[in-house]
């Protein structure tokens, strides 16, 4: 840890002790996903601030984990290279990112078909639709862990890298290309999954158009931070 660049190191910091501060809360009855995870705008339970908030929560350990695994794997080096102001700011801007493209999504849902019901039927019990609105909830670093991805993709394209289960190394231009496809294929899908597939397409949108503006505004055509 102490070899980590001060950013990166103090994101998986906080999100851990995010992590935890909630499984303790829990044992108080007090749910910090619920207080701190982004709600649906139109929910009663929305806050502004869950903008910001909700990525530093996770839904359980191996969320938390794979999303801090690549915020040291690649974060590390994106900070070398852009400084840890612009890594933040980057960092930031592709979560809220993701969250708003999150919302849109949402909306989309509930414009289409469920503002047609006056509640929604799990199978266990019918929901009135002002509790169900409030149980669309999204947490994770997510976005921001896509926005590093596609950075790191554009930064350095050409780089190898071994995927599980690929028994060969793909350059990371390919892997972002392809991740970017899987995710826009099961977010179309409508898989059920409870993966927020469009929020990571959210990051890596918001990621690519920040890198456009900050490569337009050096004047030279370079990714140079």
């Amino acid at each position: 840890m102490n070899n980590l660049p001060a950013v990166t190191k103090n994101l998986l910091i906080i999100n851990v002790l995010c992590f935890f501060g909630n499984i303790v809360a829990r044992r108080y009855g007090i749910d910090l996903n619920d207080l701190l995870g982004l709600h649906f705008f139109m929910a009663s339970d929305f806050k502004l601030y869950q903008l910001v908030t909700y990525m530093f929560m996770h839904a359980d350990f191996q969320h938390i984990f794979f999303n801090m695994f690549a915020v040291w794997m690649f974060g590390r080096t994106l900070e070398m290279v852009m400084g840890p102001k612009r890594f933040l700011t980057y960092y930031m801007v592709c979560g809220i990112g993701a969250g708003l493209v999150q919302e849109v999504v949402q909306y989309a849902e509930y414009a289409l078909t469920l503002s047609n019901y006056e509640g929604v039927n799990t199978g266990l019990a019918i929901i009135p639709m002002a509790e169900y609105l409030n149980m669309m909830t999204t947490v994770g670093a997510s976005g921001s862990v896509f926005g590093i991805l596609l950075a790191f993709g554009m930064l350095f394209p050409n780089s190898e890298m071994f995927v599980f289960p690929l028994p060969f190394p793909i350059k990371a231009k390919f892997f972002v290309i392809g991740y970017a496809v899987i995710e826009l294929l099961s977010g179309l899908g409508a898989s059920g999954d409870g993966i927020a597939h469009f929020a990571h397409l959210g990051g890596m949108i918001f990621g690519f158009f920040l890198i456009m503006y900050w490569r337009k505004k050096n004047n030279n055509g370079q990714f140079y931070f």
